[in-house]
C-alpha cells in the first residue's frame, strides 16, 4: 500500500481555572469561533466546539504528527491571550489539565450533537458528573481528589 491513511479524531475537554463560570453569553461564540481558528492554524479540522461558562468541548481531527499535549498547551495559550487582549478579561484563566479521547468514525455525528448541545446536556448533568461519567466511559483510571 503506497499511502498512509489515518482518521486521528478527539474529543477534548477542559474548564476555566477552578471551574470558575467566565466564560459569559456576550463571547462564548467569539471564543468557540477562535479555538476553531487555532485549530485552523495548526493544520487541524474543528468539527464541533461547544461549552458552557465553566468549560469547552472540541472535536477536532488531528494528523499524526500532531502531539496531543503541544496542540492542547496552544490551545489554550492562544485563548487565554485572546480572552485577555479582546474581552478584556485579565483573570481568565484555563484549569491545567483536559481530557483526551479518541472518536471512532461512526461516533463523530453523535459526538457533534453532544458538543453542539452542551447548554440543554447541562439542565439536567453537572459538569462534574459529566466529567466523571466521561472518564469511567472511557475506561480511563483516575483519583478523584485530582479531578475536581
Amino acid at each position: 500500500m503506497p499511502s498512509t491513511h489515518l482518521s486521528l479524531h478527539y474529543h477534548l475537554v477542559f474548564s476555566t481555572k477552578n471551574r470558575l463560570p467566565m466564560i459569559t453569553r456576550e463571547w462564548r461564540a467569539d471564543l468557540h469561533s477562535y479555538l476553531g481558528g487555532i485549530v485552523k492554524g495548526i493544520k487541524g479540522v474543528p468539527l464541533a466546539i461547544g461549552g458552557i461558562e465553566d468549560h469547552v468541548h472540541l472535536l477536532v481531527g488531528l494528523r499524526a504528527t500532531h502531539r496531543l499535549d503541544y496542540v492542547l498547551r496552544d490551545i489554550k495559550a492562544d485563548s487565554s491571550s485572546w480572552v485577555h487582549e479582546v474581552v478584556g478579561t485579565k483573570k481568565f484563566e484555563w484549569q491545567a489539565g483536559y481530557l483526551g479521547v479518541t472518536v471512532s468514525p461512526s461516533q463523530i455525528e453523535r459526538v457533534k450533537n453532544y458538543i453542539l448541545n452542551q447548554e440543554e446536556h447541562h439542565r439536567r448533568q453537572s459538569f462534574q458528573e459529566e466529567y466523571l461519567e466521561m472518564l469511567k466511559l472511557s475506561a480511563i483510571e483516575y483519583d478523584e481528589r485530582y479531578v475536581l
